[in-house]
């Protein structure tokens, strides 16, 4: 077992409003690490557009889960890869419940390894990284990945 936690800080500026159409979204995630995030609500909900939202850092938290859990696997069964990139994409809406939610995560994994498998092999590690990550084992979500 292990536990995470971060500091989620907003504060509302001396000269700004509160009214829900125009209060400021802006806020920050810091880590234990010492790692800080410029964050806010997303653009379709009144956020800044250059900052994280957290609808991205879910989907961006899936892919890296996914890909983490994959490379265990791959480094386990001896086979090197060299590289691994995911354009991650994901769907806000409504879910059957009638309550917005992530409903849909595609993962598009590109993997490079230092050796031919067959895309069975390939495949077989997708689905046991699918099934070993704890970050896609805790959404409701939706998640498929399509390699490339």
């Amino acid at each position: 077992m292990s536990e995470h936690g971060a500091t989620v800080a907003w504060h509302l500026g001396p000269d700004e409003n509160f009214e829900y159409e125009t209060f400021k979204r802006d806020h920050e995630w810091t880590f234990a690490g010492g790692e800080v995030v410029q964050a806010s609500a997303s653009p379709d909900f009144f956020g800044c557009a250059n900052r994280v939202n957290p609808d991205e850092a879910v989907i961006a938290a899936t892919s890296s889960c996914h890909m983490l859990t994959f490379l265990a696997i791959a480094a386990k069964q001896k086979h090197k890869v060299l590289s691994y990139i995911d354009q991650p994409r994901g769907t806000v809406e409504k879910n059957r419940d009638g309550r917005m939610a992530i409903t849909r995560i595609e993962l598009r994994p590109r993997v490079v390894f230092d050796e031919d498998l067959s895309d069975e092999a390939i495949e077989r590690m997708h689905a046991s990284a699918h099934r070993n990550c704890f970050v896609a084992n805790s959404l409701m979500a939706d998640i498929t990945i399509h390699p490339a």
